[in-house]
């Protein structure tokens, strides 16, 4: 269900119940994966970690939008569960990861810039 992103139309994407599950994702990073819904500025994309799943510390360069479909996803500030809208701003530094799992709606105008790997102990 990739949708091109086109500013003359509008763009209707369903994620009614858990129609996710059947849609194609790629690899991401270690334990998550990724769907990219539109590309471009801004990118919209749903994100599946598996649990366990963790990404290291990272500076936000511009504002994140994050929905969370199902399951749960944490940071230093607290667990976000389904149904929960994360507004990160610009120059918000955090990691986060998923115990449990989960699926995430993410929107983004600019790539992150990571701060630390996975062995620095955070999370």
């Amino acid at each position: 269900m990739t949708v091109a992103s086109n500013a003359q139309l509008a763009t209707i994407v369903s994620l009614a119940g858990e129609v996710w599950e059947s849609l194609p994702f790629e690899p991401f990073r270690p334990g998550v994966t990724i769907h990219r819904i539109v590309t471009g500025k801004p990118e919209l994309a749903l994100l599946k970690y598996e649990p366990g799943a963790r990404v290291p510390l990272h500076r936000h360069t511009d504002m994140e939008t994050i929905f969370v479909l199902s399951g749960s996803q944490s940071d230093e500030n607290g667990t976000y569960r389904t149904g929960d809208l994360v507004i990160n701003p610009k120059g918000s530094v955090h990691r986060v990861w998923s115990d449990d799992g989960c699926v995430v709606l993410l929107q983004w105008t600019a790539p992150v810039e990571v701060l630390s790997d996975l062995n620095d102990g955070g999370g």
